[in-house]
């Protein structure tokens, strides 16, 4: 498989608190990456760099072998690349549904026209259908018609994920989509995550659900201290030395726990 991602020797420092560290990794076409570590040990930032939030200090962030550091964020997405948020913001006067047709650059210019063509009534059908696809998919046509900000903190997870996915990205970025989604949703978005993975989409996933990760993913990329401390597969993070030395500052035995996995 050829590479989608790759981070070469990336820093970054917010004044002087120096998050990403010479941090190297890549990302297949068609993985299932799981981006793990402990809290603050720099994955959201590493997100931010990827897709063009924040600017890197040194070093370089490639997709598909075209160097995308130093780019804008519209510019990094225009080259198929999409993510969600940890902590998604929706508007309070456009419905789930409008928010979701917003997310589709297709129709961007065209509905501000003054003339009505066949032409953009055919691509609003078309972008309403694909709208309405996404939201069945990720169980959310019942509040479809509801305020966006209105809806729980788990489904605004759901809604970031279909407006991300309105284009169809080759790469697609996801920040704890698991996080405040109600239990019986679960296993319904691991399912989802997989047939988005299926239709030629790599994901890339910051979660610490660690049963999630082992359902959903491929390999796993450990962060500690801004650099990478472990590439290996979810069976081996429970007696992985560095795993378990990242989250506790122990050596693996059974009496430990990491992030909701026995070690």
């Amino acid at each position: 498989m050829s590479t989608i991602l790759r981070l070469q020797d990336v820093y970054k420092a917010f004044g002087g608190n120096h998050v990403l560290t010479g941090l190297n990794f890549n990302v297949r076409q068609g993985e299932i990456v799981g981006l793990l570590g402990p809290n603050g040990c720099g994955k959201s930032t590493v997100l931010n760099v990827i897709t063009g939030y924040c600017s890197i200090d040194r070093g370089a962030v490639e997709v598909r072998g075209e160097r995308v550091s130093g780019l804008a964020a519209h510019q990094i997405a225009a080259k198929s690349v999409r993510r969600t948020f940890q902590l998604p913001s929706m508007p309070g006067r456009m419905t789930v549904e409008e928010v979701v047709m917003a997310a589709s650059t297709r129709s961007h210019g065209l509905f501000s026209t003054l003339w009505r063509s066949a032409k953009v009534r055919r691509l609003e059908q078309e972008t309403r259908e694909r709208a309405r696809q996404l939201l069945e998919e990720l169980l959310l046509t019942k509040v479809a018609h509801l305020p966006a900000a209105s809806i729980s903190g788990g489904q605004k997870k759901l809604l970031g994920i279909a407006c991300a996915m309105m284009e169809q990205p080759l790469l697609l970025l996801l920040d704890e989509p698991m996080a405040g989604v109600h239990p019986n949703l679960r296993a319904e978005l691991v399912t989802t995550l997989k047939r988005i993975n299926s239709q030629g989409i790599t994901l890339v996933i910051i979660e610490h659900d660690m049963h999630f990760i082992s359902e959903t993913c491929s390999r796993c990329i450990v962060l500690d201290k801004g650099r990478t401390v472990a590439d290996c597969l979810p069976s081996e993070l429970e007696t992985h030395e560095s795993v378990v030395e990242a989250y506790l500052g122990k050596k693996p035995g059974r009496q430990y726990q990491v992030a909701g996995a026995v070690a």
